[in-house]
């Protein structure tokens, strides 16, 4: 059940920044227990528009999340604790970073003063995933402020859009909070005092920030379509990541070219619903032991390619 009220500033803050990730559309976070984690745990398992699992085991629980974010094609929330729980999560981020998957990581830290200070399995989180993340933020002390929240639920929207944005891959929040981490009562500025949108939300459940994609500069549907009717051998390549319809689009494209599919497997391009007595023809499911022959390669050159989704998986393809 939602709290009417956070009861301190360290819950009025993270409570804003768990509403602007529903606003902005998550609907799943994979949370890994531990005590620093404690306020997004309370705070999360409060809130009815995202569904919260929760998974012991950090490595685990980062390919599940992987799996479902893969599936959806929405971002999905990764939560840990502090220390080197937040280690157990690398594999799988890098692995999103190389397949375009959208993950939001929120690994939980103590305060700066604490930070390299008496206690096991501290370490340094602050940029702890390197280069294999889109974004990463280490978040100031929680303040109940109406800037420090109007800025808590800005982080939030940003987080979910660059984790979407294309090419999508994961992002990394690191979040310190003081003890206690429960929710005890803490005093808060008085409520004639607070910014309504900041405690409370943009009207009709909007998000706080919108963060809209720019159109994808390329080539316009006229000269694309004079180039596909002028082509005599052309080949259509389906990489991983196609979500939802894509997969099957692609393979129609290809099936009303008569030109050959060649799908990866993360592709959803390779098996699609046909009506009765229909049949494909194009799609070529042993394509990467024909591409280890070199005199089929030789004897196959196409005279343009059509890519779609990520980079395909299979090393002939890639070096055809």
């Amino acid at each position: 059940m939602a709290m009417p009220a956070p009861p301190n500033a360290l819950y009025a803050l993270v409570g804003a920044f768990v509403d602007e990730l529903a606003r902005s559309g998550m609907q799943h976070v994979v949370l890994c227990p531990g005590s620093r984690s404690t306020p997004l745990a309370l705070v999360l398992a409060a809130e009815r528009r995202i569904r919260l699992w929760t998974l012991i085991d950090e490595r685990s629980a980062a390919f599940f999340a992987l799996g479902m974010a893969k599936g959806s094609g929405q971002p999905v929330a990764l939560v840990c604790t502090s220390g080197t729980a937040a280690a157990n999560f690398l594999p799988a981020i890098v692995e999103a970073q190389l397949t375009q998957v959208p993950l939001v990581v929120l690994t939980a830290d103590r305060p700066h003063e604490l930070r390299d200070n008496g206690a096991p399995q501290t370490i340094d989180q602050i940029r702890l995933y390197g280069v294999h993340t889109k974004w990463f933020q280490d978040l100031p002390l929680p303040e109940a402020t109406n800037h420090a929240l109007r800025a808590a639920r800005t982080i939030a929207c940003r987080a979910v859009a660059t984790a979407g944005a294309a090419p999508a891959g994961p992002v990394h929040l690191n979040m310190p909070f003081r003890e206690p981490l429960t929710p005890e009562p803490g005093p808060l500025l008085p409520e004639d005092q607070r910014d309504p949108i900041a405690w409370g939300g943009r009207p009709d459940g909007a998000p706080y920030v919108r963060v809209p994609e720019a159109a994808a500069a390329g080539l316009m549907p006229t000269d694309l379509g004079d180039m596909l009717q002028g082509t005599a051998r052309g080949v259509v390549i389906a990489g991983p990541g196609l979500a939802g319809d894509a997969g099957p689009a692609v393979a129609a494209l290809a099936d009303e070219l008569g030109w050959p599919l060649l799908a990866d497997v993360l592709s959803g391009a390779r098996l699609r619903q046909l009506p009765p007595g229909d049949q494909v023809t194009t799609s070529i499911a042993t394509y990467d032991a024909l591409l280890r022959d070199a005199a089929f390669v030789a004897a196959t050159s196409p005279e343009l390619v059509l890519r779609f989704g990520a980079m395909p998986t299979s090393k002939p393809l890639l070096h055809y």
